[in-house]
Formats: C-alpha cells, structure tokens, sequence
C-alpha cells in the first residue's frame, strides 16, 4: 500500500469516526431519560479489571456506560487526527494496524442501540445486529494490535493487503459464530454472548504475544525503541479493557488516560524508529 493510498484510508476513517462521534453524541443526549430503566433491567455487572477490583465499593451508573462510549469514540478521532499528522509523510507498515486499532474504537458506538431499543420498542434483531458489530470492533482491535507486532518481527511489507484481509475474514467468521442472548445485557450495555471466559483467555495470549513481538523485534532489529512500543500495547489494552468495560462515572477517565498514554508509547517510538527512513 502506497503513502498515498494509506493517507486516503485515514482521512476516511477520521470522517467516518467524526460523524459517526456526532450521532451517536446527538442520540444520547435525546435518550438520556431511559438510562436508569436500562440499567435496572440488567442481567450481571460487566466484566473488567476495574470491575472486579471495585466491584464492592462502586456500584453501577446508569450514565457510566454512556460516557465510556463517549470517551472511546473522542479518542477513536483525536488519536487519528494525531496519527495522520505525525505519521503522513512516515512509511511505517506497523502504523496502519495502528490506525485500525485505534479506528475499532468508534464502533464501540453501537451500544447506544441498548437504549434506543427500550426508548422505541425496537425488535430485538437490531440489538443482535448491533451486538455482532461491536463483537466485530473489539476483535478487529485485538488482532490488529496482534498484526502491528507481527509486522515488527520481521512479517513481509509485500503482504500487508493479504494480512488485512485475513484479519477482517477472521474477525467475521468469530462475530458470526458467537451465540448472543437477544434480550439481555450487561451493566455496559453489551449483550450477553456465549464463551465469555475462552474468549478472555484468548485476548489476553494474544496480548502477551503482542508485547513479547515488540521485545524480540527489540532483540532482532537491534531497536530499542520496539521495548518500549512493547509496554505501550500492554498499556493501551490494559485502558481499553477498563474503558470498554466501565459502568461507573469513575472508570471511564483512568481508562481512558492509560489507553492513551500506551497509544503515546506506541506511536511516539514507531515514529522514531522510521523517522530518517
């Protein structure tokens, strides 16, 4: 893929995140009034790290979820905006599954369907439908991450369009296979879906492949600089898993603030290690 090509897809995937950030913003504010209705109607708490650290000390907002899909979707655009910015010029293969990573987050808008579907009486097919696409947006993020690592390990530039593909194809045929319960969610309005706990093992292997990638690539390359890209996609996982699972006031915003400190890590030594290239 060609510098040019590959800043079309960025300028493409901040529109995209920016209209879609401004719907979903509209939409929520017009619902507010449902929240508390969702809330009570919920099956179990989200499942999360900060959840299950404070699972006895702070209880569930009705708000909370709205702003953790805020937040996510604020940071989907800025960090894309920045990425474009800094790295328009730069070729970095590693950047683009960057981009994609960081682009999973504003389908993370999809679950403002929960709400919608109490406040309009909607069939339960389109919280399905929803659900299959957030399903979509979180493992699209995961391997995409995944990719960024394999790349720096030495994987072929000339098959960068073949591991897209792949990485798309796979997450299709994951978010297809799930079984999801249509007329139950959680404290972060998800719906309930099947092989919660594989799933969990799962994404957290591929995050720890992801990190020890970057430290061979450190090792192989002689680049110190991929160590510390390394932590940063342990960080920006660890933020995310809080951020996407938050059903307080409070989780969003650390969440949020190690999320980006991660991407930082991630994108402020990518951009050394091409800078002269």
């Amino acid at each position: 893929m060609t510098l040019a090509e590959r800043n079309t897809l960025f300028r493409g995937g901040i529109l995209i995140t920016s209209v879609a950030l401004i719907g979903v913003g509209i939409i929520s504010f017009v619902i507010m009034p449902i929240y508390p209705a969702v809330l009570a109607q919920t099956v179990k708490r989200s499942a999360g790290i900060f959840q299950i650290l404070g699972a006895y000390f702070v209880q569930p907002s009705p708000y909370g979820p709205v702003v953790s899909i805020i937040c996510a979707m604020v940071y989907a655009c800025i960090t894309l905006v920045v990425i474009y910015r800094y790295f328009e010029k730069t070729h970095s293969p590693e950047i683009l599954y960057i981009v994609l990573f960081v682009l999973s987050f504003a389908l993370e808008g999809s679950r403002i369907m929960v709400p919608l579907k109490l406040t309009y009486e909607l069939p339960s097919v389109y919280l399905i439908m929803a659900s299959r696409v957030l399903l979509f947006g979180r493992y699209l993020g995961i391997f995409s991450l995944f990719a960024a690592s394999v790349y720096a390990a030495g994987l072929e530039i000339q098959k960068q369009s073949t591991t897209i593909l792949l990485i798309i194809f796979s997450t299709l045929a994951i978010t297809r296979g799930v079984p999801i319960d249509g007329l139950s969610w959680d404290s972060s309005f998800c719906m309930i879906s099947g092989y919660p706990a594989m799933f969990r093992i799962v994404e957290g292997g591929m995050v720890l492949i992801t990190m020890v990638s970057f430290f061979i690539s450190a090792y192989s390359r002689g680049t110190k600089e991929y160590i510390f890209i390394g932590i940063g996609s342990l960080l920006a996982m660890v933020g995310r898993n809080i951020l996407l699972g938050s059903d307080t006031w409070i989780s969003p915003f650390p969440g949020l603030a190690i999320l980006c400190i991660g991407t930082w890590f991630i994108c402020m030594y990518l951009h050394r290690v091409y800078l002269w290239l």
